[in-house]
C-alpha cells in the first residue's frame, strides 16, 4: 500500500443523505419530501413515456397520415455497375451468390436482394439472388450469364 492508492474503508464516506420518512425529528418525516397529494406523492407511481402532465402529448398532437404495410418486403438493391466493378477488381470471377455479396458488404446476411439494371455488365456471371428487374435479367443474359431467382 502506497500513498497513491490509499482510500477510505467501504461505506465510510458518501452517505446516502438524509433518510426519508423516519419521523418529524429527522427533518424529512411526514410527507418525506414528496409534497402534499398528487400521483407523485403515492407509492408505486411511475409516469408513462411521453406523459406531459396532462397536456396533450406531442405524440397525439401531431397529425398522422399515410399507411405502413406490415407485410411489405424490403429489398436491398444492387446495380449491375456494382457487379461489374467487383469483376474489374477481381473480387468475383464467374458466380455471384448471396454469400459473395455479404462478404463484399453490399448486403447483410438476412437481406432480400434485388439486382437492378443500372449500369453495364460485360462479364458473363451466374447470379443467384432473390429478385431481378426485367432490364437487369436481360442484361445478364445478353452478357452470356445466368439469372437465378432464389
Amino acid at each position: 500500500m502506497d500513498l497513491h492508492n490509499l482510500k477510505p474503508a467501504e461505506g465510510a464516506v458518501n452517505r446516502d443523505g438524509k433518510r426519508l420518512g423516519r419521523g418529524q425529528a429527522s427533518g424529512k418525516g411526514g410527507t418525506a419530501a414528496r409534497g402534499h397529494k398528487g400521483a407523485k406523492s403515492r407509492s408505486g407511481y411511475s409516469k408513462k413515456i411521453g406523459f406531459e402532465g396532462g397536456q396533450m402529448p406531442l405524440q397525439r398532437r401531431v397529425p398522422k397520415f399515410g399507411f405502413n404495410n406490415i407485410n411489405r418486403k424490403e429489398y436491398q438493391g444492387i446495380n449491375l455497375s456494382k457487379l461489374q466493378e467487383l469483376v474489374d477488381n477481381g473480387t468475383i470471377k464467374n458466380e455471384v451468390t448471396l454469400d459473395t455479396l455479404v462478404e463484399n458488404r453490399l448486403a447483410r446476411k438476412n437481406d432480400l436482394v434485388k439486382i437492378l439494371g443500372d449500369g453495364e455488365l460485360k462479364a458473363s456471371l451466374k447470379v443467384s439472388v432473390h429478385k431481378f428487374t426485367a432490364s437487369a435479367k436481360s442484361a445478364i443474359e445478353a452478357a452470356g450469364g445466368e439469372a437465378i431467382s432464389l
